[in-house]
C-alpha cells in the first residue's frame, strides 16, 4: 500500500469513527424516550444514510409514531406529519395552485410533503389516489404540478406507519408504492424486561419527554454521512451473493412475484450503511443478513396456496438464504 493509499485509508477510518459517534449520539437521544426497538432504529438510520424511505408496521401502542418523531428531533432539519384519512385528497399532501387576486397570478402553495422528514401516520387509511400522490416525490424527490416541477431539499425521507390488524376502512398499498420503501420494518410487542422499564419510566410522568431530545446532525452532516456510506467497500463475492438471493426469489415455487432490481440495490446500499454504522469500511455477510428480510418482505408475493398454508415472506427468505452458500 502506497503512502497516498495509507493516508486515504486513515482519513476514511477517521470519518467512519465520526459517523459511528453520531449514530451512538442519536441512539442515546432516542433512548431518553424510547425503550428497546433497537433493530427498528438501526434500520431507520440505515435508510436515512442511503436516501431511503421506511414503512413501519405493527399493532397499535408500540411507539411507531413516537419513534419516528423522536428520530426527527435528533436531526436539525424540517419535520412534518400527515395523518392519512379516507377523505384526504392528493392536494392536501403535495399542495395546490391558488389564484392571487392582488397580483392576478396563480401561486403554488406547498403542501406538508415539502419537508425533510415526513411522517405519514396510517398510510393505508387513504385511498389509492392519495397514495399515488407520493409516487413521484418518493422516487424522484420532486413534485410536478400544472407542468411545473418543484425540487425538494435534501435530505428527504418518508417514514410511514400502518396497522396490520385493523383492516376496516383501510386501503391496501399497491406493489408499486411498496417498492418505493427501502424497508418494511415489522415490530412486535416489547419483551418482559422492556415492558417493565417502560412502566418504571412513566410511573411519575405520563407524558413522554420528547422536548428533551437534542439535535445531533444537520443537513450538511447527513449529506457527508451518505458519502462515507457510499465509500464503504463490498467485495465481488458479496455482490454475487446478493444477486443470487434476488434471483432465487424469481425462481421459487412458493412465490408468485419475486424481488426487483431495486431490491438488490437496496440490500447493497443498506448493508454498506450497517457496516459504516459499526465503524467498518467493508461489508460482511452479517450486514447483508441484517437488512435482507426488511428489504424483501414487502416486495415478494406468496402464491395463494402457500399463503393458505400459513407460510410468510420471512419463511421463504430464510429458506433461500439457507440454500445459498455464504461467501467467506
Amino acid at each position: 500500500m502506497t503512502e497516498e493509499q495509507t493516508n486515504t485509508q486513515h482519513e476514511l477510518n477517521n470519518e467512519l469513527s465520526k459517523l459511528q459517534e453520531a449514530v451512538f449520539a442519536i441512539k442515546n437521544e432516542i433512548g431518553k424516550t424510547i425503550i428497546g426497538q433497537h433493530k427498528m432504529i438501526d434500520l431507520m438510520l440505515a435508510a436515512l444514510f442511503t436516501n431511503g424511505h421506511v414503512l413501519i408496521e405493527g399493532v397499535p401502542g408500540i411507539a411507531k409514531t413516537l419513534t419516528a418523531k423522536v428520530l426527527a428531533r435528533t436531526l436539525s432539519v424540517n419535520f412534518s406529519r400527515i395523518q392519512f384519512t379516507p377523505d384526504l385528497m392528493p392536494t392536501d399532501v403535495i399542495g395546490t395552485t391558488v389564484f392571487n387576486l392582488k397580483t392576478s397570478e396563480f401561486i403554488f402553495n406547498r403542501g406538508p410533503v415539502f419537508s425533510n422528514v415526513v411522517l405519514i401516520d396510517e398510510i393505508n387509511r387513504s385511498p389509492a389516489k392519495t397514495q399515488a400522490a407520493l409516487f413521484e416525490v418518493m422516487e424522484e424527490k420532486q413534485i410536478t404540478v400544472d407542468g411545473t416541477t418543484h425540487i425538494l431539499n435534501e435530505p428527504f425521507m418518508v417514514i410511514a406507519t400502518q396497522n396490520p390488524i385493523e383492516q376496516e376502512g383501510t386501503y391496501k398499498l399497491p406493489e408499486a408504492q411498496l417498492d418505493r420503501f427501502v424497508f418494511r420494518i415489522i415490530i412486535n410487542y416489547p419483551d418482559f424486561a422492556d415492558e417493565k422499564l417502560i412502566l418504571e419510566r412513566f410511573k411519575n410522568s405520563f407524558v413522554p419527554e420528547v422536548s428533551n431530545t437534542k439535535a445531533v446532525l444537520n443537513a450538511i452532516e447527513i449529506a457527508h454521512c451518505k458519502k462515507i456510506v457510499a465509500s464503504v467497500y463490498i467485495k465481488d463475492e458479496l455482490i454475487e451473493y446478493i444477486a443470487k438471493i434476488t434471483d432465487s426469489t424469481r425462481n421459487n415455487g412458493s412465490l408468485f412475484l419475486g424481488a426487483s432490481p431495486r431490491a438488490s440495490l437496496a440490500v447493497l446500499k443498506t448493508s454498506k450503511a450497517m457496516a459504516a454504522m459499526q465503524g467498518r469500511d467493508f461489508v460482511t455477510p452479517d450486514d447483508i443478513h441484517a437488512v435482507v428480510k426488511s428489504v424483501y418482505n414487502h416486495r415478494i408475493i406468496l402464491t395463494p396456496e402457500k399463503e393458505m398454508e400459513g407460510l410468510t415472506p420471512d419463511d421463504v427468505i430464510d429458506t433461500i438464504i439457507q440454500s445459498i452458500e455464504v461467501p467467506r
